[in-house]
C-alpha cells in the first residue's frame, strides 16, 4: 500500500511540474498572442487593449493559478485563434489520436509476445536467425519511412485494403479502423521488434535459472517450464519496456499524423504552436503528460504485482 501511495504522489507531483513548465514556457519564447491575432499592421494601442482583454497584462503566476484551477474544474480556457472552448476543440480530435495509440499498443502486445516466445522456443533455428536479421533492419528504419512504405504498398498497390483518404470514426467506423491500421503499425513496428528481442533474451536467461532445473526434475518439459514458469518472470522487463514505448508513442503519433494526414490532436498541437494559441497548446501538453505518467504508473504497479521482489511494502 505504501508503494502504491508513493507512486501516486509521484504522479501528482509530476503532473503539477509539467503543468507549470508548460505554462511558463510560453511566457519566455518570442511572439505575442495579441500581435499574432491582430496581425503586424495593428497599432500598439490595439495590441495593448487586446492583451488586457485576454488577461495577458496580469502577473504570470496569477494567470497560472487561475488556469490550473479552471483546468481541474474542466474549463481549459478559450482558444486565442478560434474564440471557442479549448475542451471542445480537443474533444473533437482526441478520440482519433487515442484510438491510434491504443491500436499501436495493441499491435505491439499481440505480436511481440507470441513471436518472442516462439523465437525463444526455437533459439538457434532458421526462423530465429531470419527474425534476428529482420529485427535489426526494422529497428533501423524510421517510423516515418515505414509509414510511407505501408501507405504506398497497401494504399496504391492494394487499394481494396485501405481508403484513399481519412474517414472519421463517426462516419464509418470499420473503414476508419482499416485506415488507422497502417499508421498504428508504422508507430508500433520498431517497438515490436525491440520487444521480441528483449523477450527472447529474457526468456533464454530465465531458462538457465535454478528454478527451471527444479521444474525439469519434476518432469516438466522444456516448453511447459518456459510457459508456466519462465514466461512470467521474463515478461517483467518487457512490460516495463512496453510501458515506456506506449508513452513514447505519443511523439510518434504526432509525426505519423502528418504522414497520413490524420486530423488528430498532434496536428492540432503543431498548428496551435505556429498560431501562438497557448491555451490549446498548454491543455494538449498536460493531457499528453497525463498519458505518459499514467502509463508508467500502471507499469510500475504491474511489475510490483508480478514480482514480489520489487515490493517495498
Amino acid at each position: 500500500m505504501k508503494y502504491f501511495a508513493k507512486k501516486l504522489c509521484t504522479l501528482i507531483i509530476t503532473l503539477f511540474i509539467v503543468s507549470l513548465l508548460a505554462f511558463l514556457a510560453f511566457q519566455v519564447i518570442s511572439g505575442d498572442p495579441a500581435t499574432s491575432r491582430l496581425g503586424t499592421h495593428a497599432t500598439p494601442e490595439q495590441v495593448e487593449a487586446l492583451r488586457k482583454e485576454m488577461g495577458l497584462d496580469r502577473p504570470v503566476f496569477v494567470r497560472y493559478g487561475e488556469w490550473l484551477v479552471n483546468f481541474l474544474r474542466g474549463d481549459m480556457g478559450e482558444s486565442y485563434r478560434y474564440n471557442m472552448p479549448v475542451q471542445d476543440m480537443i474533444a473533437e480530435k482526441l478520440p482519433t489520436t487515442a484510438i491510434l495509440i491504443l491500436m499501436a499498443c495493441g499491435l505491439m502486445i499481440a505480436l511481440a509476445i507470441p513471436i518472442g516466445v516462439f523465437t525463444a522456443r526455437h533459439a538457434g533455428g532458421m526462423f530465429d536467425r531470419i527474425l534476428t536479421v529482420t529485427n535489426q533492419i526494422v529497428m533501423a528504419v524510421p517510423p516515418v519511412f515505414v509509414g510511407i512504405l505501408l501507405s504506398f504498398a497497401f494504399g496504391s498497390l492494394i487499394r481494396a485494403l485501405t481508403p484513399v483518404s481519412f474517414i472519421s470514426y463517426g462516419d464509418n467506423f470499420p473503414r476508419f479502423i482499416l485506415f488507422m491500421l497502417f499508421p498504428a503499425l508504422s508507430i508500433a513496428l520498431a517497438r515490436i521488434s525491440m520487444s521480441v528481442k528483449l523477450l527472447r533474451s529474457s526468456l533464454l536467461d530465465e531458462m538457465e535459472r535454478p528454478y527451471i532445473r527444479t521444474a525439469y526434475s519434476r518432469g516438466h518439459s522444456r516448453d511447459t517450464a518456459l510457459r508456466r514458469h519462465a514466461l512470467r518472470n521474463a515478461l517483467i522487463p518487457v512490460i516495463v519496456f512496453m510501458a515506456v514505448s506506449a508513452a513514447e508513442m505519443v511523439a510518434g503519433s504526432i509525426i505519423i499524423e502528418q504522414v497520413f494526414a490524420i486530423p488528430g490532436i498532434g496536428r492540432l498541437l503543431l498548428a496551435s504552436i505556429s498560431n501562438r494559441d497557448y491555451p490549446v497548446v498548454q491543455a494538449i501538453v498536460l493531457i499528453l503528460a497525463f498519458w505518459v505518467v499514467v502509463v508508467n504508473f500502471i507499469a510500475d504497479i504491474l511489475s510490483q504485482y508480478m514480482d514480489p521482489r520489487v515490493r517495498l511494502g
